[in-house]
């Protein structure tokens, strides 16, 4: 049997480290696809390339796609402050960058057809998560709709299925699954802020180090 292609949306965090190593371990060929989308610094780029290369991916890729040149979020907007307050129950936060998800996506889509790969893989979560819109299964469903029909491939029934395993997993599960696969998680970057480490006060410090702690591994924690 051919070995599949797969592509995985590599931003440099956690959770889209994890699946893209869930890939290599079902043994797959991986090509990593990241994004410079006008975020507050270069860390999680930077951990995006490293984490590829620790992986072995086949390829890895690096889009500049300025969704800073409108701003709208505290993500891609310094004159809006990352959030420290912790994460508050049904409240998307400022953190949320419209449109993000939906734009990558469609340019993952667009290198998987090139490249005929079979998958998309992403690494959102919807259970421990800061409440985005795009994070979600109906999200998801909805665009694999929209991706058998946008393109010859899926008009053809041989489109790229989006792939998210993540997707139902609490925080600590996939932190268990980093460790089991061997994902350099300290080498990964999830903190909204830059600087030389981890804020360890914005929402996704917190989600972080929580299931840190809560897998037996509190050394792997942000230093506050």
């Amino acid at each position: 049997m051919a070995q599949r292609t797969v592509i995985a949306l590599l931003s440099g965090g956690l959770d889209s480290a994890t699946a893209a190593a869930l890939a290599m371990e079902e043994g797959d060929r991986v090509i990593g696809l990241s994004f410079d989308y006008g975020q507050r610094h270069q860390r999680e780029l930077e951990a995006a390339a490293a984490v590829a290369d620790h992986l072995g991916l086949a390829e890895h890729h690096c889009i500049r796609v300025n969704l800073a040149a409108w701003g709208g979020s505290a993500l891609t907007d310094a004159t809006i402050d990352v959030p420290t307050d912790g994460v508050q129950e049904g409240v998307i936060p400022p953190t949320y960058v419209p449109g993000r998800n939906t734009v990558f996506i469609a340019i993952g889509l667009s290198l998987a057809e090139a490249r005929q790969a079979q998958r998309l893989v992403l690494g959102v979560n919807a259970v421990d998560y800061s409440g985005y819109p795009d994070c979600r299964p109906d999200y998801l469903e909805a665009f694999q709709t929209l991706a058998n029909l946008a393109s010859k491939a899926g008009r053809e029934n041989q489109g790229t299925q989006l792939w998210a395993p993540l997707v139902a997993w609490s925080k600590t599960r996939i932190v268990e699954e980093a460790l089991r696969l061997n994902v350099p998680i300290k080498t990964t970057w999830s903190c909204y802020s830059g600087g030389e480490s981890p804020c360890g006060v914005c929402d996704s410090c917190r989600i972080r180090d929580a299931a840190l702690r809560e897998a037996g591994r509190p050394d792997l924690c942000s230093s506050r």
